[in-house]
C-alpha cells in the first residue's frame, strides 16, 4: 500500500539563506496551507526545514509577529555582512537536542506576561499563531470575571428591606420571635426507683384505661328515670360528698361510689324514695373495695338517719352487684386525675383546684355528656387559667392526655362556669370543702372567665 508522501513546510518567520529562497517560500507556502493547521493540533509535531534543507525538530518560539519580523530582518543584515557565512545548524537527526539549542542561540524567546487581578503571577506564553484568539480570550476572560464580580457583590450585600425589619421587631415585642421549642417532661424520672410505681408498665396501663373507659361509660339515662331529676342526682352526691368527708374515706372511693350510681341509674329505674338507698349501698361497695377499713352497715343506717333498715341495705348492695355483673374494676375521673395532674408538674394550690373543679363537674349531671379523661384533662386545663400558668397547656400535658387545647375548650368552659355559680348555689358543700385554709382556699379565687362564652360573663 502507497503512502503519501510528506512535503516539509518551512516554519513561519524564519530566516532563508541562499539562491532558492523563492522556490523554498514556495513550497513552504504550498505545505503550510496543506498541512500546517491540521498537524498543528497535533502536538506542535510539524517538521521544519533549516537553511540547509535539512529536517529540524519542532521550536516552540513564543515570539509575535512584528518580533518575528525584526529577527528575519536582522538575521539578513549579519548574513550580508559577514559575505553570506553559513550557520552551521547541528543535524536533529545525528545529534538529539542540538537542533532546538541551535534555534534557541538564534531566537530570543518572548514570554507575555498577563496579570489578571485573582492571579497577579500567573504567566501565559501565547504562539504565533494563536495569538489573536488569546488577546480575544484573555479580553473575554476579564469581562467575564468584572461582570462576576459584580453579581458576586450584589449577592454578597443583602440589603434588608424595612418591611421585613418592622416584623422582625413586632414579633421580637410580642414574643413570637425564634421561641424555643418545648421539651417534654420526663413525669416518671422521680419514681425510676419505686417498685410500687410501675413505671414500666404505667404507659400501657393508661393506654388501657383510655379503651375501657368508654366501655364502662354512662349516658344519658334521665329520660328512662321517671321520678328521678337532674337536680335529685346533685343533691344525693352533694350529700354523699359531705358523707365522705366525715368518715375521711379516700377519694378512689368517692369517684367509684358516684360511677356505680350511674351506671345503676342507667339500667335499672328507681323510685324516688329508694334513691338515698342507692347512694348508701354504693358507698358500702366502694368502701369495701378500696378502704382498709370500710365503715360498717350500721354506721352508713345511722348517717342516713335510719332512713333505712341494715336488711334493705344488703339487698340493695346485692341488686347493684347484680345489675353491673360485678365489674368494679372500672377507669373512673380519679385514675385520670392522677396522671394528669401529675404531668401538669403541680404545687399543692394546684392540685386543691383541679380537685375543686373535678368534683363540681361530677357532681352535677351536665358533664355526664365528657368521658372522664376529657373531665379530668378539662379540670387541670381549668385549673391552670384559673391560677395564671403559663403555658396553659404544654406538650407534655398534650402527650400524657391525648387531647388538644381546642379539644377541651367546651368542657373547660363548662367547669368554669360551675365554678363561677358555686357560691352562690344551694349546694355548698363542694364550695364549703375547698374554702378551707387547709385546701389552699381555691374556691373563693376568680375563675377564669377567659374560657367562658361572651354570653356567660354577665
Amino acid at each position: 500500500m502507497a503512502s503519501r508522501p510528506i512535503v516539509p513546510q518551512q516554519g513561519r518567520g524564519e530566516a532563508v539563506l541562499g539562491g532558492n529562497m523563492h522556490q523554498k517560500k514556495n513550497i513552504g507556502a504550498a505545505a503550510d496551507g496543506r498541512n500546517r493547521r491540521a498537524l498543528g493540533d497535533i502536538g506542535n509535531l510539524v517538521p521544519v526545514r533549516g537553511i540547509d534543507s535539512k529536517a529540524q525538530g519542532q521550536v516552540s518560539r513564543p515570539m509575535t509577529r512584528s518580533f518575528c519580523a525584526q529577527l528575519l530582518a536582522n538575521a539578513q543584515a549579519a548574513a550580508a555582512a559577514e559575505n553570506n557565512k553559513k550557520i552551521i545548524c547541528a543535524n536533529v537527526n545525528k545529534v538529539p537536542g542540538a537542533g532546538k539549542k541551535a534555534a534557541a542561540a538564534k531566537v530570543v524567546q518572548k514570554k507575555v506576561i498577563v496579570k489578571p487581578k485573582p492571579k497577579p503571577d500567573e504567566v501565559i506564553e501565547i504562539s504565533p499563531d494563536t495569538e489573536e484568539k488569546e488577546e480575544e480570550n484573555v479580553k473575554n476572560n476579564k469581562q467575564e470575571k468584572a461582570v462576576n464580580g459584580k453579581k458576586e457583590g450584589t449577592t454578597k450585600k443583602k440589603v434588608q428591606a424595612f418591611t421585613s425589619v418592622l416584623t422582625a421587631r413586632s414579633k421580637a415585642a410580642c414574643g413570637l420571635a425564634n421561641k424555643p421549642k418545648e421539651e417534654i417532661v420526663d413525669i416518671d424520672a422521680a419514681d425510676a426507683n419505686n417498685d410500687l410505681a410501675g413505671v414500666e408498665y404505667v404507659e400501657d396501663i393508661y393506654k388501657f384505661y383510655k379503651l375501657a373507659e368508654n366501655e364502662s361509660r354512662t349516658h344519658n339515662y334521665m329520660d328512662s328515670q321517671p321520678e328521678i331529676n337532674e337536680k335529685m342526682r346533685a343533691i344525693l352526691i352533694d350529700w354523699l360528698i359531705d358523707v365522705h368527708q366525715k368518715f375521711d374515706l379516700s377519694p378512689e372511693t368517692l369517684y367509684l361510689t358516684i360511677n356505680i350510681i350511674d351506671r345503676f341509674l342507667s339500667v335499672k329505674t328507681v323510685p324516688r324514695r329508694e334513691l338515698q338507698l342507692v347512694g348508701i349501698s354504693a358507698t358500702l361497695m366502694a368502701s369495701k373495695y378500696e378502704e382498709i377499713w370500710p365503715p360498717e352497715v350500721n354506721d352508713l343506717v345511722c348517717i342516713s338517719d335510719r332512713a333505712y333498715t341494715h336488711e334493705q341495705v344488703l339487698v340493695m348492695e346485692k341488686t347493684i352487684l347484680a345489675k353491673l355483673e360485678w365489674t368494679l374494676t372500672v377507669p373512673t375521673h380519679y385514675v385520670f386525675l392522677a396522671r394528669f395532674i401529675k404531668a401538669s408538674i403541680p404545687d399543692k394550690e394546684m392540685e386543691n383546684m383541679v380537685y375543686f373543679l373535678a368534683e363540681l363537674g361530677i357532681m352535677h349531671y351536665e358533664t355526664i355528656m365528657f368521658c372522664p379523661s376529657m373531665v379530668a384533662a378539662s379540670a387541670v386545663y381549668a385549673a391552670r387559667c384559673t391560677l395564671n400558668k403559663t403555658p396553659a397547656w404544654t406538650d407534655t400535658l398534650k402527650l400524657h392526655t391525648g387531647f388538644s387545647e381546642a379539644q377541651l375548650k367546651d368542657c373547660a368552659g363548662l367547669l368554669v362556669f360551675l365554678h363561677l355559680r358555686a357560691a352562690e348555689s344551694k349546694l355548698q358543700t363542694v364550695h364549703r370543702k375547698y374554702s378551707n385554709p387547709q385546701r389552699g382556699a381555691v374556691a373563693v379565687l376568680p375563675p377564669a372567665k377567659s374560657l367562658l362564652p361572651p354570653s356567660l360573663c354577665q
